[in-house]
């Protein structure tokens, strides 16, 4: 690793929270840089907070807000002296504007371009930047390109139909059409969510691929016009369209397919004149077709499981990169070992719908043992709150071969322990023990198709009673009850026969 006195900057400010705060400022301190964060006082107690060189309090009407006001974190940069920000995932990261005042500011920005965010934080853009390079986008009908004839176009493109907000992200205003009788009631509610999530109601409608995986490939490229991709992830296990769980390599590539997939996504972030960390995101079919589906201009939520089959610490490219170094290795340098699966744990009740829950962490045992990562940005003594995103920490295994690895994630979700409020790693394990997923059998509308992975088993009458016996023999009053000497009894005193 770099020497302290190489960088251009000496501190780098966090502008985020969680456990990705947590990751980054694990790099940041092992290269000798000083860490700086900033926290909401609902994250007063997190451990970011605790491990940071530097902490500084932002505010805002609501949590969120406050990780969300780009001048409040600028100005808390300044007077720290941060010659970088590392804006993590979400909130700030891929905000044109906010990567413009940090450069203007004379502050490195670690990640892409600006431009380049802007180019492909709009998916119609981005698509169409895509398709005239060359590369595979799915069929589909844009509405800015003529909105009068648009519900028309995407009549022409056929059914089944998948609706996009042109600004979206996360699954949200997204809406499958089976039946073209619908499509324009569909379009509608699309535009509403849009306009709502988004505050940009513009549309496009692309095939909608049955059954289809997801597939995503990690690209790195520097200020000098070099360009790698760190190979695949799949990411098709979802529910509502959000990611739970991501896996490298995928079990659905030849190798043949592999280099296919791989060397387009690189292709298409050298055609933008792509610089930092990125993902190129693919919809791929039952026949072995892959289409386009976007590019995230950040560091992606299971970027652990690329660092674990190649060795490579994704955080400390990121920061390399900003401070204007070549990548310094060709492709054929970028090689990979054994099998990676990472898991996100989520405060959420999958029994009920994927209901988030909330509550104290009464108690926190992460697993451990040979091939097991715990990126968490939560300890025992906090609590989850409805604040944030529900997702709380991730597991992350690696085997020698995807059946070592599942065994090794069956035994981690097993062995973690977190009392206080529902999660969902009961709910993971059965789904890992699952036939199908065991062969790689799985896509995006896997766990749709399979409910009973999701609902809670049963339980015996006999042990529901224990069960409910014990919690209530537990409890305080209960045990004061059972403590309690009779009043006839204490009247006696020290009396004995």
């Amino acid at each position: 690793m770099s020497k302290t006195n190489a960088w251009p900057f000496k501190s780098v400010l966090i502008a985020n929270r969680g456990e990705i705060a947590v990751r980054v400022l694990r790099t940041v301190q092992q290269l000798g840089l000083r860490g700086i964060v900033v926290y909401h006082a609902a994250d007063r107690g997190a451990p970011a907070v605790k491990l940071a060189d530097e902490a500084i309090e932002i505010t805002g009407s609501t949590p969120v807000a406050a990780y969300l006001d780009a001048a409040q974190i600028l100005e808390a940069a300044r007077r720290s002296d941060a010659g970088a920000i590392h804006p993590g995932y979400g909130f700030l990261s891929e905000n044109k504007a906010f990567a413009s005042a940090v450069e203007a500011a004379g502050i490195v920005f670690i990640g892409p371009k600006p431009e380049h965010i802007d180019l492909m934080g709009d998916k119609v853009r981005a698509r169409n930047f895509v398709q005239k390079a060359g590369f595979p986008v799915a069929p589909s009908a844009i509405e800015d390109d003529d909105p009068a004839s648009f519900v028309e176009r995407a009549r022409k493109v056929g059914a089944p139909l998948l609706i996009k907000p042109s600004a979206g992200g996360g699954g949200k205003g997204m809406r499958i059409v089976r039946d073209l009788s619908l499509l324009e009631a569909e379009i509608e509610r699309a535009r509403s969510e849009g306009q709502r999530y988004f505050g940009d109601g513009r549309l496009y409608v692309e095939r909608y691929i049955e059954n289809p995986r997801h597939i995503e490939v990690q690209v790195l490229g520097d200020s000098h016009g070099n360009v790698v991709h760190v190979f695949e992830r799949e990411c098709s296990v979802q529910r509502r369209f959000q990611k739970i769980v991501e896996e490298t390599p995928s079990p659905a590539l030849t190798q043949e397919l592999r280099m296919s997939i791989c060397e387009t996504a690189a292709g298409i972030a050298r055609s933008a004149g792509y610089r930092n960390a990125g993902t190129v995101e693919f919809i791929f079919g039952q026949d072995g077709e892959f289409f386009f589906l976007e590019m995230n201009t950040r560091l992606q939520v299971e970027h652990p499981v690329t660092e674990e089959i190649t060795g490579l610490d994704l955080v400390h490219e990121q920061l390399r990169i900003a401070a204007g170094e070549p990548l310094g290795y060709p492709q054929r340098e970028v090689t990979t070992q054994g099998h990676a699966i990472e898991f996100r744990i989520y405060a959420e009740d999958a029994g009920r719908g994927y209901t988030p829950t909330t509550g104290p962490i009464l108690l926190l045992r992460p697993p451990q043992g040979e091939g097991v990562r715990w990126d968490s940005g939560v300890t025992q003594g906090g609590e989850v709150t409805s604040a944030f995103d529900p997702m709380i920490a991730k597991l992350i295994v690696h085997g020698a071969d995807r059946n070592e690895a599942i065994a090794r994630a069956d035994a981690a979700l097993r062995d973690t322990v977190l009392l206080g409020c529902k999660t969902n790693t009961a709910f993971l394990r059965r789904l890992v023990a699952h036939p199908a997923f065991v062969a790689g059998d799985v896509h995006t509308g896997f766990l749709d198709a399979n409910p009973q992975i999701a609902a809670e088993p049963e339980i015996a009458n006999d042990s529901l009673q224990a069960l409910l016996a014990t919690a209530a023999l537990s409890t305080r009053p209960m045990i004061d009850a059972a403590d309690a000497i009779p009043d006839l009894h204490a009247a006696i005193g020290s009396w004995t026969n």
